[in-house]
């Protein structure tokens, strides 16, 4: 699918890979729909890029439903979802204190994974009801997974289950939304130079770039984006997630 003309929501389009996947699809021609719980950072993205800001919860069923209600009323029905929303806290199943808090287990599983399928099934809605493209096509679907849903390390017990979740969601709902002429994949990416990263001390840095096999650099958000770009584009990549992450198998700990 050319985007250009098309509505498009990007969730979690405040910072990091929501926000410079905005900023491509924008330059694409897509008509693009921020939607992100940081309502400040937010509009300053939004205010940048010239793209429609919509605070939303991608995890709460009636604020998702409202977020998508108000982007369609500017934009029209979304062709293209892109979910970057998500949160990835570290934490030992079993810990100094004992168990982990149940609560921080279903938090992770309710942001990364039920928000996800969330917007999914919203957008898919909608987006059946479109006129078909080329080849019948009518949506696609990009959801982020990690790295982390194949080589999870100690402390990502509910983060790599929720990106396995969201790795396991994307063949069957290709298949379902074939029907509908909807594409739906993913990516995994592996470290990548985001706000939360930001953070961390620059030798950190450095020391986890050191650990890419190739090139050993910490991945650029305007790299998820191409490839998000290559997918919106490319309409015979379907039920498909691909790693983006210099070849690094991530080690225990």
């Amino acid at each position: 699918m050319n985007p250009k003309g098309h509505a498009a929501l990007v969730t979690g389009g405040g910072s990091g890979l929501g926000a410079a996947t905005a900023a491509a699809l924008i330059k694409a021609g897509a008509k693009v729909a921020l939607l992100d719980v940081n309502e400040n950072a937010m509009k300053e993205v939004a205010a940048k890029i010239g793209a429609l800001a919509v605070k939303c919860d991608v995890s709460d069923a009636d604020a998702a439903a409202k977020a998508v209600t108000e982007a369609r009323a500017k934009h029209g029905a979304a062709r293209i979802l892109v979910n970057c929303a998500g949160i990835g806290p570290a934490k030992r199943i079993v810990g100094r204190d004992g168990p982990m808090p149940l609560a921080d287990f279903e938090r992770v599983i309710k942001i990364n994974l039920i928000g996800s399928f969330n917007m999914l099934r919203l957008m898919a809605a909608d987006a059946a009801q479109l006129d078909p493209l080329e080849d019948g096509e009518r949506g696609v679907i990009v959801s982020t997974a990690s790295v982390a849903a194949y080589d999870g390390q100690i402390g990502q017990a509910a983060y790599a289950a929720s990106k396995g979740g969201v790795v396991s969601l994307t063949l069957p709902a290709a298949r379902e939304l074939a029907q509908s002429g909807i594409r739906v994949n993913a990516i995994a990416p592996g470290i990548f130079l985001t706000p939360m990263l930001m953070g961390l001390p620059e030798e950190v840095r450095q020391g986890l770039a050191a650990s890419v096999p190739f090139p050993k650099v910490l991945g650029d958000p305007d790299q998820y984006a191409a490839l998000v770009l290559h997918i919106v584009e490319n309409r015979y990549l379907n039920g498909e997630v691909i790693r983006l992450d210099g070849a690094l198998r991530m080690a225990p700990k």
